[in-house]
């Protein structure tokens, strides 16, 4: 005999389906499955780290809202080094973003990108981006600490995984090895060590230490270079696999050979300076043809379009180009939204309508370092305006000019103290 259940509409069925998902995510977005690192916010709804967060888990920045007050330790750390900005905004976004660079940072030198899920990794390239940013705020100690971390990671072929857990270990996830590690990683032992005393023993110490590293990065760099001048096609800061040659990866290894040959230079290794000279002439006349030919497009090619990897070819990273400034001015044109950011790219594959702050902020360090002051202000401003409630910066900003995804994210808290500081004095150029 079939038991005979109370009629119920639809709709009432539909209702109350709809309610008890919505308990299920919330729950499961609410709860990580790992704690947070001291210090931390806690991570609510969109992945956006913020102790105020908006209905429907978008953390709103209001315009008078108060900046989250530093601890006594937090305090004494600021205060150790220097906190870039001209006005008192700019400083409180630079407080904020050191000490969200710091909290991101293990006492071993591993630095997550972002305290929460499938960004609670360390990428080499956002690893090297925040040991230049703890060199130029005076924490030098924390610059050689992240890069002796950087080193420990090297494959024995010289490259580095797409990005490993904090322990060290490899993620497994099948990415292929982004090479652009083996430029950024020189090239950041190179700026950290421009910025200190040669003849301090700690420093010639560390730089013995890193050296192997540096070295070995750099050949990798060379040798990979094809009959045409350029490294073969891998997977750069994009995250996604390609069959062609990308600026992405191109730009960083010129700074990274042109970097470590200047350590060598500077610490008398004439034989390795030679090699890694001529291959970084050998890869910049690849770059002037092939990808300066087509306006310096993500690939060698017209139909790729404007990659905002652009400003790697210019300052700081190398001297001031009148192509590349061209390029640069237009790649900006074509890459801002309406709400004010930049793609990564023109075919970008992502949300279209959601700007990305490493690419924003690196036009603001570009500008800054070219001496265009209010360039370099008005994305600054942008990204100033365009934080958590929390002060610190997303890795996002949606469509409607809210902050999206994760926050704080380190690469973008370390681009933009890089950009702060070049408003105040020069930073460190390689020599080409």
């Amino acid at each position: 005999m079939r038991i005979r259940t109370p009629h119920r509409p639809l709709w009432f069925t539909a209702v109350l389906f709809g309610v008890a998902l919505c308990i299920t995510l919330v729950a499961a977005l609410r709860s990580p499955a790992d704690p947070p690192r001291p210090g931390t916010r806690p991570l609510l709804l969109g992945g956006v780290a913020d102790d105020r967060a908006a209905p429907g888990g978008v953390a709103e920045r209001p315009p008078n809202a108060a900046p989250r007050r530093h601890t006594a330790e937090e305090q004494a750390w600021l205060a150790a080094g220097t906190v870039p900005g001209s006005t008192p905004a700019q400083r409180e976004m630079a407080g904020q973003a050191l000490v969200d660079l710091r909290v991101l940072t293990g006492d071993d030198g591993a630095v997550a990108a972002a305290w929460h899920g499938i960004w609670k990794y360390v990428w080499p390239r956002d690893a090297a981006w925040a040991a230049a940013a703890y060199t130029v705020t005076g924490h030098g100690d924390d610059a050689a600490q992240v890069l002796r971390h950087l080193a420990g990671l090297q494959r024995p072929d010289g490259t580095w995984e797409a990005r490993y857990r904090l322990d060290g270990g490899k993620v497994g996830d099948g990415r292929a090895a982004q090479l652009d590690a083996d430029g950024w990683m020189p090239w950041a032992t190179w700026f950290w060590y421009v910025r200190q005393r040669p003849d301090d023993p700690g420093v010639r110490g560390t730089l013995a230490a890193l050296w192997p590293a540096v070295r070995t990065a750099a050949d990798k760099a060379a040798d990979s270079l094809g009959r045409d001048g350029l490294p073969p096609a891998a997977p750069d800061y994009w995250e996604t696999r390609t069959d062609q040659q990308t600026l992405g990866t191109a730009a960083p290894l010129l700074a990274g050979l042109r970097g470590a040959a200047d350590l060598a230079r500077r610490t008398g290794a004439a034989a390795e300076a030679q090699r890694w000279s001529s291959a970084a002439e050998r890869l910049a006349g690849a770059v002037r043809k092939r990808f300066g030919t087509h306006g310096y497009n993500r690939t060698p090619s017209e139909r790729s379009g404007a990659d905002a990897a652009v400003v790697w070819l210019g300052p700081p990273f190398a001297a001031p180009d009148p192509g590349v400034a061209a390029a640069a001015a237009r790649t900006a044109h074509e890459l801002t939204l309406p709400n004010g950011g930049i793609l990564p790219g023109k075919a970008w594959r992502g949300d279209p309508h959601a700007a990305w702050t490493p690419e924003t902020a690196g036009f603001a360090l570009y500008a800054a370092a070219s001496g265009d002051r209010a360039g370099a202000d008005a994305y600054l401003d942008w990204l100033a305006a365009h934080r958590t409630a929390a002060g610190s910066l997303p890795e996002k900003v949606d469509v409607h000019g809210q902050p999206a995804s994760v926050a704080p994210l380190a690469w973008t808290a370390a681009t933009v103290l890089l950009a702060l500081t070049a408003q105040e004095q020069p930073l460190p150029v390689p020599p080409g």
